[in-house]
């Protein structure tokens, strides 16, 4: 009997791998052997978008940065929800 996956298993996974695979990045930055996994790109906005109201004021902000060690870490995840 085959049984259903819970998509929010994956969603936790896949953040879990971005997560990590960022704080190797980071710790991997300095270590000549493994600097390539810090390697990445960001991408967003550079300052922020401020939307005054009057009454309320908001501002918008996003900026995500990709690396190397991060796309392992999501596809790390990917596999290991595909044996769960």
């Amino acid at each position: 009997m085959k049984r259903l996956k819970n998509p929010w298993v994956l969603t936790l996974l896949m953040l879990a791998g971005i997560v990590l695979g960022s704080f190797i990045a980071t710790l991997a930055q300095g270590v000549p052997g493994f600097s390539w996994l810090a390697f990445g790109q960001s991408f967003g906005l550079s300052s922020p978008l401020v939307l005054d109201l009057g009454i309320i004021v908001i501002t918008f902000a996003l900026t995500i940065h990709i690396t190397i060690a991060s796309i392992l870490g999501i596809v790390v995840a990917a596999i290991i929800y595909h044996f769960i």
